[in-house]
């Protein structure tokens, strides 16, 4: 299973109820910032899921409305260090804006207090491998070079067939976790049990599919395939098809294809634009994909394989005491 919590879902420009693009991504104990536009770090408090682990963030390109919340977030990191360490993932170009701005503005080409690790992303490869789930890259068409959006996939498993186990006379106990882990084990009769003899058929896990902005939906089929939950923005409506494509963006309509053709099991709309109300952008995106919403900030969704998402209903605080260190001082000048 993973949550999401959308912290920012406007386009370009904040509007009144919604912030510039923001995700968090909670896979167990594991957090990931995905974007991070200005005031995403108010949105973390507001959400209730604190700064605590939240230190793996991607960015899916390198304009301003999705990467300036980092001067502030960074800053506050590095500040309380509330964190061990920091790791960023972005193409090139994100990439070195971000150190600029770390660098010549936040930390005036000081040393931060908060190790930060930049890595660029790139295509197809295991970004991050955590427990029972990875995360990949797959690139998107927008404009700018090295745009890409973000995999979270649970790790295929077999379940354990306990009746047969029985059968065989496996004993409780570590001999179980072996076959599990793929080993074979004799059992106290002497019979030799192969993992294969109790293990049912593959089942995979979850996937999000997270793009970012995008111009085409073409080219990311196969990265899209078979998503439980598809994140995908939605700044234009299908009346409006030209002017996205001659400011690489794309149409509720042309997400909802996209969702319809790869068996996607759920779609989220972000990176909606003030020039739509919101029931335009849910009514043009269900006439083609029923299983649509569309995301408001601070929505908070449990995803899980084959299973329609739960939404989580939260009530905006602020951090436990322990969430920030102690000593910390918020009306310090600086």
């Amino acid at each position: 299973m993973f949550e999401l919590v959308f912290l920012g879902t406007s386009a370009s420009a904040p509007s009144i109820y919604r912030g510039l693009p923001a995700l968090a991504v909670l896979a167990g104990e594991q957090r990931f910032l995905v974007d991070c536009g200005e005031g995403t770090q108010r949105q973390i408090l507001r959400s209730g899921i604190g700064f605590k682990r939240l230190n793996r963030i991607f960015l899916t390109h390198a304009h301003l409305d999705h990467i300036l919340g980092l001067g502030g977030l960074l800053s506050t990191y590095g500040r309380w260090e509330a964190l061990d360490e920091i790791h960023i993932w972005g193409g090139l170009p994100a990439i070195e804006r971000v150190q600029s701005l770390v660098y010549q503005v936040i930390f005036r080409r000081q040393t931060p207090p908060v190790p930060i690790y930049f890595y660029r992303t790139l295509p197809d490869e295991i970004l991050v491998q955590g427990r029972g789930f990875t995360v990949r890259a797959f690139p998107v068409s927008h404009r700018g070079r090295e745009c890409y959006g973000y995999i979270f996939e649970e790790d295929a498993r077999r379940p354990f067939l306990a009746d047969r186990a029985e059968a065989l006379g496996v004993p409780f106990g570590p001999e179980r976790r072996q076959l599990v882990a793929g080993e074979s084990i004799i059992t106290p009769a002497g019979r030799v049990v192969h993992p294969d003899e109790v293990l049912g058929a593959v089942i995979k896990g979850a996937k999000v599919v997270i793009t970012g902005d995008l111009a085409r939906v073409d080219d990311i089929y196969d990265a899209v395939q078979g998503a439980d939950a598809l994140v995908i923005e939605s700044t234009y409506l299908d009346r409006d098809a030209d002017i996205a494509g001659e400011v690489g963006h794309i149409s509720a309509r042309q997400a909802a294809e996209l969702a319809r053709d790869c068996q996607v099991k759920f779609l989220f709309l972000t990176h909606i634009s003030r020039r739509y109300r919101e029931f335009e952008v849910i009514s043009e995106v269900r006439r083609y994909f029923p299983d649509s919403y569309v995301a408001r900030d601070l929505d908070h969704f449990a995803i899980f394989r084959d299973k329609r998402p739960q939404k989580i209903e939260t009530q905006e605080r602020q951090p436990a005491a322990d969430e920030l260190p102690k000593e910390a001082n918020e009306d310090e000048p600086e």
